[in-house]
């Protein structure tokens, strides 16, 4: 087996990237030379309640932003009906990788998408579901044709269609292209576009897990989430545990971007710090300093130089005042304007608002305007305070997150580099004197 490069620390051995540079690690034959399909023979032998009670004892949480436990999740599908009118059972994976800064769903697919499909296999067997459906991100066309390719492979040796490996088990994978928005990240919004509908999130309750997909009973796991499952149930819980930290066990890939010498997918336990990544990606590029980095994408709150050794799990991401989700790690140097960046997030925050909500379709409009004026010159120091205001009236006002990722960069810029936006302010134009806007308004008369 020829072993990856990817970039780790020990003692962890990799994982989820551990086929990724071997040759042709995309293709059935390569994943069944090094261990492929085992884990389903396994899960067959078993009884689906205690898969379900594997994936709980190994503390798995979701790996889409959440991290919500998963076998908890797969717990909540109601499995008592199961006579004539019950209602069908579905898994949907969230392949809708749309984050700023997120990017280790598409490359998992890329090289190693019989993970995923292994993954969806058991995962449906555990639930009871016989269809599965895999929502990928339109615009990454590769990506999609390369997992329909494998599911077509699976096909053809028997792990999926009916009578699955003799065990009775049927299961149907379909690969569904997303139109390429945003918000069909959003698990509701992600069901209503498979449905053929807008994608637009859900009031909830009711949850997927008991009217989801159709109105049945639906779990939507990420792709990452999906596979880290056959190595669970080859590997077992405790094993899983030996790795990551105690509430937030496994490993993770770090997607690390910016101004580093390598950037990169970077497997690590989970519960690593910036400063051991940096160490892995070579190292702050030309040697420039840190000044700001978002731990999981743009809609998590900013960290600075000073967190540097935040543990990067759930809970140690969330002591310090942001959040994990999709362990995007966007790395910022001294050249950088704060406010600038934060202006082109909430440029693309407004843009991709679906516009259900009128806190988040108003509010990220005016955030831009606000912003665009202050980073031209052109603001005040009341307009910091305005957004502020505004922030508070989208926080926790919208159907889905997408309001409130919206605020977390902007929030967190001023409470960490105020002086940033207040130094935009003392470099404005002066103010036009009263008789050049009689000038004005003389010309436009």
């Amino acid at each position: 087996m020829t072993e990856p490069t990817i970039a780790r620390p020990d003692p962890l051995t990799p994982v989820l990237t551990r086929r990724w540079q071997s040759p042709r690690s995309w293709s059935i034959d390569t994943y069944e030379q090094l261990e492929g399909y085992r884990a389903l023979r396994t899960a067959l032998a078993a009884h689906p309640d205690q898969l379900i009670a594997l994936v709980k004892d190994s503390g798995l949480r979701g790996r889409g932003g959440a991290g919500f436990p998963t076998g908890m999740k797969w717990s909540f599908i109601p499995q008592g009906s199961t006579g004539p009118g019950a209602k069908p059972k579905y898994l949907v994976v969230n392949a809708d990788e749309g984050e700023p800064g997120t990017c280790k769903d598409i490359p998992t697919m890329m090289a190693d998408p019989h993970a995923l499909v292994e993954g969806c296999i058991i995962t449906c067997y555990a639930i009871r579901a016989n269809f599965c459906a895999i929502y990928v991100r339109g615009e990454a066309l590769h990506c999609i044709r390369r997992v329909r390719n494998a599911v077509d492979e699976a096909y053809a040796k028997g792990y999926l269609g009916t009578n699955i490996l003799d065990s009775g088990f049927d299961l149907d994978i379909v690969v569904h292209a997303g139109a390429g928005a945003y918000i069909c990240g959003e698990e509701t919004a992600l069901l209503d576009s498979l449905e053929g509908r807008r994608g637009q999130p859900r009031l909830k309750p009711p949850f997927p897990a008991t009217s989801g997909l159709y109105a049945s009973p639906t779990v939507v796991n990420n792709v990452e989430t999906i596979a880290s499952v056959p190595a669970i149930v080859q590997g077992g819980s405790d094993w899983f545990r030996t790795m990551g930290s105690e509430k937030s066990p496994g490993p993770k890939i770090y997607s690390v971007s910016g101004h580093v010498e390598r950037p990169g997918q970077y497997e690590a336990p989970l519960g690593i710090t910036l400063r051991e990544l940096l160490e892995l990606a070579g190292g702050m590029k030309d040697g420039i300093p840190l000044k700001f980095w978002t731990p999981g994408g743009s809609s998590t709150p900013l960290f600075t130089a000073e967190h540097l050794d935040v543990p990067l799990d759930f809970e140690g991401a969330a002591a310090a005042g942001s959040m994990l989700g999709t362990t995007a790690v966007q790395v910022f140097n001294e050249t950088v304007s704060v406010p600038w960046a934060v202006m082109k997030w909430t440029e693309f925050y407004k843009h991709e608002s679906c516009g259900k909500c009128t806190p988040c379709r108003e509010g990220t409009y005016w955030l831009v305007q606000i912003l665009e004026r202050m980073v031209h010159g052109e603001g005040t120091e009341a307009d910091i305070e305005t957004m502020l205001d505004v922030c508070d009236n989208i926080l926790g006002r919208s159907f889905c997150a997408l309001g409130d990722g919206a605020t977390s960069p902007i929030t967190s810029a001023i409470k960490y580099f105020r002086q940033e936006f207040l130094d935009l302010i003392a470099e404005q134009p002066a103010v036009k004197r009263p008789e050049q806007l009689d000038d004005l308004v003389g010309a436009q008369a």
